[in-house]
């Protein structure tokens, strides 16, 4: 199998896609739009990431109690769509609407600040992590694969999940 020299791809989407979600954080918010009600992306968000963690499971449980290897990469096919889908809806919200603050109060704002740090550090580390690890299981690179799937699985399965988290606490406060 002739193999793809997929690292000019990765370095430039893990730039890319780290820097765009950075620039909107900080960039202003006053577009014109504030009447256009926008909470459905959040919700869209939050329905993207669940999707992303049970194609994960899915690919993990096809992979290992399987050995599917067929279905694994359906599966991570469409973790990779959920979550493209997902960071097309992130960036959209996040460049139009002003920048939700967390509400609740007591033992929770620590948890939801925890959450959302480690969720936010992570979602960076992911990009250039999962598209390695898709390189390398393309290229059938199984050993590599595997070394960085070993990693590259309980993160990303982190982040999906954590998505979720920091939506349902603070979607009260759209």
């Amino acid at each position: 199998m002739k193999q793809r020299n997929y690292t000019p791809i990765i370095v430039t989407l893990a730039i890319l896609i780290n820097v765009i979600v950075a620039v909107l954080y900080f960039m202003p918010k006053n577009h014109g739009l504030n009447n256009i009600d926008l909470t459905i992306l959040p919700f869209f968000n939050a329905v993207m990431n669940s999707f992303t963690f049970i194609f994960l499971l899915s690919a993990l449980y096809s992979i290992i109690k399987q050995k599917n290897i067929k279905r694994h990469r359906g599966y991570i096919f469409a973790a990779f769509t959920t979550t493209a889908l997902f960071l097309i809806s992130y960036v959209t919200y996040h460049a139009i609407a002003p920048n939700t603050h967390y509400g609740g109060t007591g033992i929770s704002v620590p948890i939801y600040y925890f959450i959302l740090i480690t969720h936010i550090v992570l979602s960076a580390a992911i990009v250039p992590l999962a598209l390695i690890t898709l390189a390398r299981g393309l290229n059938m690179q199984v050993a590599k694969h595997k070394r960085i799937a070993r990693w590259t699985m309980p993160l990303w399965l982190y982040v999906s999940f954590t998505g979720v988290i920091v939506y349902l606490m603070i979607s009260p406060y759209y």
